[in-house]
């Protein structure tokens, strides 16, 4: 039983889900997830993903279907 709805974040501007990359650090493996800008070349609204749950959970807060992006 879920009671409270979680509010949907609108995708920062000028990103667009397919924005959205995964990056790796070299040295210690840790993964993070967020909007990438090509321009910066850098990783922005970035989030530490520990695990697949992570992933969903960033794709569901900005109400991306993952499936379809």
């Amino acid at each position: 039983m879920m009671l409270f709805k979680k509010k949907v974040i609108p995708i920062p501007k000028p990103f667009t889900a397919a924005d959205i990359r995964i990056e790796s650090s070299i040295c210690t493996g840790e993964k993070t997830i967020g909007f990438y800008d090509k321009s910066t070349k850098k990783l922005l609204y970035s989030e530490l993903v520990r695990n697949d749950a992570d992933i969903e959970e960033f794709h569901r807060k900005y109400g991306i279907d993952r499936d379809n992006k």
